[in-house]
């Protein structure tokens, strides 16, 4: 699927998992996988971010190189899809207005449909000083997974931690009712984990599929002398 087809038609609840993914490994599969499953989702996007907002400065493997790791991992499950619109867009690449431009898509083709964004309990104790946070709510749920070290909040950490208007007052804890929180199984490892074993020649067999495996050493991604960019 490719531009506004990165959905189909009759797809009605759709997840979005964004991220560098430099490289995709296990960890994002299962939690993609596990909260499909959880929440009866229709399709799961995979968003590589060309400008992370709060890593511009970070140095990357090159979009078409991390764009295709994810097609290479995402092969075998039809509700998974990768979307470029990140890539494809000027400027950073700020998650409400990814959501943005899916749900003005939809809303054009006169399709009634639902969106949740996927990110882990770490990130959510970041999300004030996201780009627009309470836009992005407005947008979309929020799917909230654990991380090792990180577990999933409870009611009252969300009340008193996600963004609120200003004079909302009672109001707040409308915020909390578009958090969904999703007890997947947390795998360890991590993206650095795996760029660094790859720097230093060692095997990262069962952290990221075969394909993706097969593409690093083919490629020589994240060797000392493989060119990288900075974002």
């Amino acid at each position: 699927m490719t531009g506004p087809d990165w959905v189909a038609p009759g797809d009605r609840r759709v997840g979005i998992l964004g991220g560098t993914f430099d490289p995709i490994h296990y960890g994002h599969l299962v939690i993609a996988e596990q909260v499909r499953e959880a929440l009866e989702l229709d399709r799961v996007l995979f968003v590589p971010a060309a400008i992370p907002p709060h890593k511009p400065e970070a140095v990357l493997a090159a979009a078409t190189d991390r764009a295709a790791m994810v097609e290479l991992a995402i092969a075998g499950n039809p509700a998974f899809t990768i979307s470029r619109i990140e890539l494809e867009r000027d400027g950073p690449s700020y998650t409400v207005d990814t959501v943005g431009e899916l749900v003005d898509e939809a809303a054009r083709r006169g399709v009634a449909r639902e969106f949740f964004f996927i990110l882990s309990s770490e990130a959510l104790a970041g999300l004030c000083t996201w780009h627009e946070p309470l836009r992005l709510m407005s947008l979309c749920r929020l799917v909230v997974v654990p991380r090792p070290g990180a577990p999933l909040p409870d009611a009252a950490w969300l009340e008193s931690h996600l963004p609120a208007e200003p004079g909302a007052g009672d109001r707040a804890g409308t915020a909390v009712d578009r958090v969904v929180c999703v007890q997947t199984v947390p795998l360890a490892h991590s993206a650095s984990d795996v760029r660094n074993r790859a720097e230093s020649g060692r095997s990262i067999r069962y952290l990221v599929p075969p394909a993706v495996e097969a593409y690093i050493r083919e490629h020589r991604l994240y060797r000392s002398d493989h060119a990288r960019r900075t974002a």
